[in-house]
């Protein structure tokens, strides 16, 4: 026993050097501090900053008119419904998702009418919201066209470019905003004309973020072109649906044109972030359009087992509130109201906003400019105002009116009582 406790202490006392190594400096020291993210960075910043009179719009989400964030009233009714149905579990959901949410949520972009939704012709799997629609899309094509390079516009939502490189996919850039804030249409049919055949182009199917330029139907007639000139998969990212115009219809016209026209294969990305305000639900969908029933299901399969080792199920309570309002008419038809309600808000406080700068004869951004109307002629939640770095640098620093650096306005983050102030 002796000798024992003796080989314990010079054990003990040999490990101490080691011991102090492993309390005083850790093995992940050497990784390094991440950059701030361009878009949420901005929130905080401006809940850091202690000034009574700010404005937030850098915020890609919905404010009322006293800047306030709402609950929409049929999501209320829904969640009501939720909590007293007592036979309602907390049960894993499939990999798939909820079966009540996936058999309603392709016929609200592709139509209840649409050919390939009767069909069975669409494989649907429940997401994290539409950044993970994107990241399912990005791993499934990834392994099943591994050479494919993903184009996407410039500008375009910050995050896409990152989500296909962590793919393992190479990306390019499209033209697609002209310098006076319309569309350059002809640079962007030239640089997708020039991808090579079998490459990934990623469009935004309304209310294109960060510009809100949307190509005219004539101009997504001309776009459908070349992409079946290049055999090109298609993603149609979509955010902003019902949200932007207030229609759910008119706003889905252009992925309507590509599929049930022109019966052409491609991925849908789905977010009811916006449009129903379940921004902290994160609740979306992925659908991936086949010629056939038989490849839809086959797709399926393989979508499934991207997701299982990703986050293995979604989560339930969006994907609730979504079905429970979809299945319910009353409450889709109160849906619909509060979506025009929404989207006629935001676009009164554009037209507010350029006439407030026309009151003051604020100072156009740039040469390019002949007056401000290219903030009424955009559409959704964003405004593309044309400001430089340098300008919203001065909006921030002085004013304490945050934007994102691109000079990127959330009009839903303004109100009336401010509208002058922004001006």
């Amino acid at each position: 026993p002796t000798m024992a406790r003796t080989h314990l202490l010079l054990a003990s006392v040999l490990l101490l050097p080691a011991l102090a190594t492993c309390t005083t400096t850790s093995r992940w020291s050497a990784v390094p501090q991440a950059p701030p993210d361009p878009i949420l960075g901005v929130a905080t910043a401006y809940n850091a900053d202690p000034a009574e009179m700010k404005v937030n719009l850098g915020i890609g989400a919905y404010r009322n008119n006293e800047g306030k964030p709402i609950v929409l009233r049929c999501v209320r009714e829904a969640e009501k419904k939720i909590a007293n149905d007592e036979t309602a579990m907390k049960e894993y959901l499939p990999i798939q998702g909820l079966e009540a949410f996936r058999k309603v949520t392709s016929a609200v972009i592709f139509g209840e009418d649409s050919p390939a939704v009767k069909e069975g012709r669409i494989a649907v799997v429940q997401s994290l919201s539409g950044t993970g629609a994107l990241r399912v899309a990005g791993e499934f094509i990834a392994k099943y066209n591994p050479g494919t390079t993903v184009y996407i516009s410039d500008p375009s939502w910050g995050n896409h470019h990152t989500i296909f490189q962590r793919c393992g996919l190479q990306t390019k850039k499209y033209r697609y905003l002209s310098e006076s804030m319309g569309l350059d249409i002809d640079g962007m049919l030239e640089d997708l004309r020039a991808a090579p055949e079998g490459s990934t182009f990623i469009l935004h199917t309304v209310a294109h973020n960060p510009t809100g330029v949307d190509p005219t139907q004539e101009q997504w007639k001309k776009i459908a072109e070349v992409c079946k000139e290049r055999n090109a998969i298609l993603v149609f990212d979509t955010a902003y649906q019902g949200y932007a115009s207030g229609n759910l219809e008119g706003d889905a016209w252009s992925l309507r044109y590509f599929a049930n026209e022109l019966d052409m294969e491609l991925f849908v990305t789905q977010s009811y972030s916006k449009n129903f305000g379940l921004y902290g639900e994160r609740i979306g969908a992925l659908n991936v359009l086949c010629k056939d029933k038989t490849t839809a299901d086959r797709v399926l399969s393989q979508l499934k087992t991207v997701v299982r080792p990703m986050y293995s199920s979604p989560q339930l309570h969006g994907a609730r509130l979504v079905a429970g309002v979809l299945n319910e008419p009353e409450l889709k038809s109160l849906w619909n109201v509060e979506l025009k309600e929404m989207a006629d808000r935001i676009n009164e406080m554009r037209t507010a906003l350029v006439g407030a700068l026309n009151d003051i004869k604020c100072p156009l951004p740039g040469p390019q400019f002949a007056d401000w109307s290219h903030i009424t002629r955009q559409i959704g939640m964003f405004a593309y105002t044309g400001l430089s770095e340098a300008h919203c640098k001065v909006l921030t620093d002085k004013y304490h009116i945050y934007c994102t650096k691109n000079g990127r306005f959330s009009m839903a983050g303004g109100n009336p009582g401010k509208v002058k102030d922004i001006a």
